[in-house]
């Protein structure tokens, strides 16, 4: 009994997280020309009675072009924000923390809808397709339409994109923001050399495809306040042959330490299609390692991810200081009370504090009732 290191607290700058729960962000393609709905008002608040830490709203588009579907959400105009607000006040109002992640979908961008297969928009189709960008005019599988290879001037014009998307970010009143540099998106595609064949100051060597990921995340850092923590995800491995190594990861978060971030979310894969689509066989924890090697190599704090659905097996990867932080994405579709459950399993000694006190209260009672009877 006693409190379990799950639900042990940690300070990110000014900003303090009850538990070491997060709720990943996850796209849910229900936005109207970047705009939340009702589903996401709906969808957030099954979180915010859950008892997790810290949740953060999905791959949000800095630009309406960096979006990855017609039905993602977007921060590229002041117009999201009202609604975006809306979701920030749902979680603090159960006393949560509430993140966003911002990115651009570069050579990803202009897809279908993965119950609609996912496949790049095209001409002939019912949606119209938009140009795509990236590094290099490569594309992402065969057959693919080829993105634009970025110019100078779209390169900066994308740093600027994530500084107001940031700002805005500011405005909606989240506590922290991510940066999206994962999952073939656009900051993954520079810092990978399987997309990125330039030959000037944004590709070639590891320190030059470094880069433009690093100059978006020092914009990011400099229009959000100095005591707000920031998070970056990566996909710490290709899993691609010639792909990015996981040393190549650790030196990546090496230098955004050196910039102002406090966290690292190891992910995984995107280079070769939706992690979301994927077939692969895939096991428990499977990211976990990757978590570890970039915490103990960068000497940064982590946040593990992917397959994490047993609490005995989130408090084991804290024991074993591979993450300092666990996060969960289907399982908490699954069960929004993670957070609730888990504490029951691990022996917290006030498990019903995790919840509200309406779901604590009742929850309590019919521990007690069913204790004496």
């Amino acid at each position: 009994m006693g409190v379990p290191r799950l639900f042990s607290s940690l300070e990110l700058r000014s900003l303090h997280l009850r538990n070491r729960i997060v709720v990943s962000p996850m796209c849910q393609y229900k936005a109207v020309d970047g705009k939340v709905q009702d589903w996401h008002f709906r969808h957030h608040s099954r979180f915010a009675l859950g008892g997790s830490a810290l949740a953060f709203v999905e791959a949000t588009g800095v630009t309406a072009e960096g979006r990855i579907t017609y039905g993602c959400t977007g921060i590229w105009d002041d117009y999201h924000i009202p609604g975006l607000k809306k979701i920030v006040e749902i979680y603090k109002a159960e006393g949560m923390a509430v993140g966003i992640q911002i990115g651009h979908a570069g050579r990803r961008a202009s897809a279908a809808l993965p119950w609609h297969g996912a496949l790049p928009l095209r001409e002939d189709g019912v949606d119209s397709p938009w140009t795509r960008i990236g590094p290099s005019a490569i594309p992402e599988q065969e057959g693919y339409p080829a993105p634009r290879s970025m110019t100078d001037q779209d390169i900066l014009e994308v740093v600027d994109a994530f500084s107001l998307a940031t700002k805005r970010a500011l405005e909606c009143g989240f506590d922290t923001v991510e940066v999206h540099g994962a999952h073939g998106y656009l900051l993954h595609s520079f810092f990978s050399p399987i997309s990125n064949r330039r030959n000037d100051q944004y590709g070639g060597t590891l320190q030059r495809r470094m880069t433009f990921p690093l100059l978006v995340t020092e914009a990011v850092r400099a229009a959000w306040p100095t005591d707000m923590p920031i998070f970056y995800r990566v996909s710490a491995v290709d899993n691609v042959p010639g792909g990015i190594s996981i040393e190549d990861t650790v030196a990546l978060a090496t230098e955004l330490k050196k910039l102002g971030v406090d966290v690292v979310d190891c992910s995984s894969g995107g280079m070769s299609g939706p992690t979301t689509l994927s077939t692969e066989k895939l096991t428990y924890g499977y990211q976990v390692p990757y978590s570890e090697a970039v915490r103990a190599g960068a000497d940064t704090k982590t946040m593990a991810v992917g397959l994490i659905i047993d609490p005995q097996h989130a408090e084991q990867i804290l024991a074993d200081e591979q993450a300092d932080l666990v996060a969960l994405a289907r399982e908490m579709l699954s069960d929004s009370a993670w957070a609730y459950h888990a504490a029951l399993q691990l022996g917290h000694d006030s498990p019903y504090d995790v919840l509200p006190p309406p779901y604590a209260f009742h929850l309590q009672r019919r521990a007690k009732v069913l204790e004496d009877a």
